[in-house]
């Protein structure tokens, strides 16, 4: 598995807060780089993987526990 580069806890924020963190957070990492970020927006599932497709980043993992989603992301 990647190693984590950053995390970002954009929990009880709403569309578009989580993606709009995520990407300045990316913007700050070396292409190869993961960030992992957790999220409460259910809606963030399908926007993540919508703006990893636009961006050309790698979307790694996607996952849900719970109430909770989690996603990796690696830079490129």
């Amino acid at each position: 598995m990647s190693t984590t580069a950053q995390e970002l806890d954009a929990r009880g924020l709403n569309c578009p807060l989580p993606i709009l963190r995520a990407k300045k957070v990316l913007n700050g990492l070396q292409n190869g780089q993961v960030l992992r970020i957790r999220a409460t927006d259910p809606g963030s599932v399908k926007d993540f993987d919508a703006f990893c497709k636009a961006t050309g980043n790698e979307l790694v993992s996607s996952e849900q526990n719970s109430d909770e989603y989690v996603f990796q992301i690696r830079k490129n």
